[in-house]
């Protein structure tokens, strides 16, 4: 054992945890058109063959790279959940914190949108590859809610994180196509839309009115289901 008391890597994974740290600067560097399994190689020292010994191909490295962008999303997002109690506060530091992981990758994110916007792809965000980072803003969103002194009726709880995953996702997809300075529009649309959440709030607390949230919940698990 180290003198830190961890147990010490094997080489296999030291040799795997080069191989990721060389292709996540690559495609933060470089996008992903640009990064290739030989050039990750290349700039390891390693073989071809040892790196698809460790990552079948760049796709699973972009799934590491996904994963790598909402861990860093959940460590940015969870001091600042611990800041706030307003329900729409906290909704925004999930969704804010979320958009600045994304932005080093803005200059090559229709490189990324071009590779995962098929249904089988394994690097669409809502396909089972994605689960582990998927996973994370929905956690995410779900303590927002959850650690929140104004919360919603109970039985949002279970489906409202989910359907807040997606909205994310499609605000992700209009930062994409955002060539303002900043991606400006991207977070004006996001603070339009929490200026909505605040205003439908009292809404959504009342029983009678809390019906067209329900069905809006009901068919955003049809649609991930």
């Amino acid at each position: 054992m180290s003198s830190s008391g961890s147990i010490p890597l094997s080489k296999s994974e030291r040799t795997r945890g080069l191989i990721r740290d060389v292709a996540l600067r690559s495609f933060r560097e470089r996008g992903y058109d640009q990064t290739t399994i030989r050039l990750i190689a290349h700039e390891a020292g390693v073989s071809v063959g040892t790196t698809n010994y460790h990552f079948a191909s760049k796709n699973d490295l972009v799934q590491e790279l996904y994963l790598d962008v909402q861990e860093a999303h959940r460590a940015a997002a969870e001091p600042l959940l611990a800041t706030s109690d307003d329900l729409v506060d906290r909704l925004g530091i999930v969704f804010r914190t979320g958009l600045a992981q994304l932005g080093p990758y803005h200059p090559f994110a229709p490189e990324f949108l071009s590779a995962a916007v098929s249904p089988r792809s394994s690097l669409n965000p809502l396909s089972a590859d994605s689960t582990e980072s998927r996973d994370i803003v929905v956690r995410l969103f779900r303590d927002a809610v959850a650690g929140a002194k104004d919360s919603l009726p109970a039985e949002f709880h279970d489906d409202l994180p989910a359907a807040l995953m997606l909205a994310h996702l499609l605000l992700a997809l209009f930062w994409v196509y955002d060539s303002s300075p900043a991606q400006e529009r991207t977070l004006r649309l996001l603070d339009r839309g929490l200026r909505l959440v605040k205003l439908s709030l009292p809404l959504v607390r009342s029983r009678l009115l809390r019906r067209p949230l329900r069905e809006l919940l009901d068919l955003v698990a049809e649609v991930r289901a």
